[in-house]
């Protein structure tokens, strides 16, 4: 889950120290043994603050264990300055906690702290509860989480795979301001590497994982012109051509730019990322990968967060329809979306028993597979990382993606382009707000609610939450 850093603050007189020490370290015992239940590492600071020199010894001691979130528990009144002393030598996020026992005035602590730190504009966040209620270490551990989701951005490398595809400038952003504010750095690399490196691919696994395909997909539509046994290896050799660029340039997530020259004179990366999104592959389970299709940066570096957060793949779609008449989204992008939201099984064989390789169409005359099928039903969290001005905001809502018969799933889909991935979605916004205020044609789901921690994270990034609901 994460890991989180416990330090407890203490009264600097010696005799008052002495009478509240075994109280302090029950409570904190207390918090423990619930944050460690809860599925969290914690690391305890060696002893309750007391005097200046733990304050700095205690917290340098816990930072250097590289946690996530250092809370700062206040079961009695503690004195201010040991939690700037301590603040001043940890370096992550911060969050106050205050005991809520009528005899000690740790809340009193916890203000005095908190006021302090306010003045000198150091930010942190605040709760107060019993320390063993399982609502107050719900809400710590989204902190928490939010908090190694956006540790876990800072130090990575964006693997950007041509440019700024047909003129899209939504797909492109500011280096300088994802170092700054995300710490991310960004590598270009020449879509003539994947071509290159495709040529020199194993062909003995590109057959072998074509005969998988073939094996467990609901079908492979060979039509002999655009989708051949040849064009299918050519994707599939991509698509270990780009495993490598990823493995050698040590890269953390990526975007294919695909249009206009590869889509035209040589072939898709449909399959490159379905299966760079996808927990599997043909060689068995392995880590996803973050691809976005258009070499969409933003949208690459929300599905990277939503990853870190949700622990899943993540759903890249162009916000293709909107059908009035339902009011469902069809949520739909050629080939990009992993074979995982087929069913959303640990199982690749019952994802991909719900997925069909057809022949791409008139817009890519290079040809090769479209990963086509119909996402799984569930709750989803859709969120993405725009700019209005320059400033970055998190456009945020919850959904459903839906399925219907067999009859009105075919009519559906076949209303936009039939060949590609879709999923149909009730959002939680209504859809003149959502089309008069959206600042991208892409989009991104995971299952389950996770706004929570993605507040969090914006909170903790200083990115503004333009958050939809009805």
């Amino acid at each position: 889950m994460a890991r989180i850093g416990v330090i407890s603050m203490s009264d600097g007189r010696d005799y008052v120290h002495a009478g509240i020490a075994d109280f302090i370290r029950t409570t904190e015992d207390h918090l423990v043994a619930a944050l460690t239940r809860a599925g969290h590492e914690v690391v305890c600071g060696a002893a309750a603050v007391s005097d200046n020199a733990l304050a700095n010894s205690v917290a340098r001691s816990v930072a250097g264990t590289d946690v996530d979130l250092t809370v700062f528990h206040y079961a009695v009144w503690a004195f201010p300055h040991f939690t700037m002393l301590a603040a001043g030598a940890t370096p992550g996020p911060l969050l106050l906690l205050s005991n809520i026992d009528p005899v000690q005035p740790g809340m009193v602590g916890m203000l005095a702290a908190g006021g302090a730190l306010d003045q000198i504009g150091r930010s942190h966040t605040r709760l107060w509860g019993a320390p063993d209620d399982p609502a107050l270490i719900e809400e710590i551990g989204v902190r928490a989480r939010a908090a190694a989701a956006v540790a876990s951005l800072r130090g990575s490398t964006f693997g950007r795979f041509g440019g700024r595809p047909m003129g899209m400038n939504t797909a492109v952003a500011n280096t300088d301001q994802w170092q700054r504010i995300f710490g991310i750095d960004v590598e270009e690399i020449d879509q003539w590497e994947i071509v290159r490196r495709a040529e020199l691919a194993d062909a003995g696994e590109a057959k072998a994982a074509r005969e998988w395909l073939e094996r467990h997909a609901a079908g492979v539509h060979y039509d002999g012109a655009k989708l051949t046994p040849d064009i299918l290896e050519r994707q599939i050799r991509s698509y270990l051509a780009v495993r490598e660029l990823i493995a050698e340039r040590r890269l953390d997530f990526s975007g294919i730019k695909g249009q206009p020259e590869l889509t035209q004179y040589f072939a898709t990366m449909d399959i490159t990322e379905a299966f760079l999104n996808d927990p599997y592959d043909w060689n068995g389970p392995k880590e996803t990968h973050v691809c976005a299709t258009e070499a969409d940066m933003d949208g690459a570096l929300t599905m990277q967060l939503l990853k870190q957060i949700a622990g899943t793949p993540v759903l890249f779609a162009d916000v293709r329809h909107y059908h009035a008449d339902r009011d469902i989204w069809d949520l739909c992008n050629s080939g990009q979306h992993a074979t995982w939201f087929a069913a959303r099984s640990a199982d690749p064989a019952e994802n991909l028993a719900k997925v069909h390789l057809y022949p791409e169409v008139f817009f890519f005359p290079a040809g090769g597979a479209s990963v086509h099928h119909l996402a799984a039903p569930g709750a989803m969290t859709l969120a993405r990382l725009t700019r209005k001005d320059g400033d970055y905001r998190m456009q945020l809502m919850l959904g459903d993606f839906e399925t219907y018969d067999d009859k009105t799933n075919e009519a559906l889909m076949k209303q936009s382009t039939w060949e590609w991935p879709h999923a149909f979605a009730r959002l939680d916004a209504r859809a003149e707000d959502f089309l008069s205020r959206f600042g991208a044609n892409h989009i991104h789901a995971v299952p389950g609610d996770h706004r929570a921690p993605l507040r969090a994270a914006c909170d903790l990034l200083g990115v503004t939450l333009d958050e939809f609901t009805r």
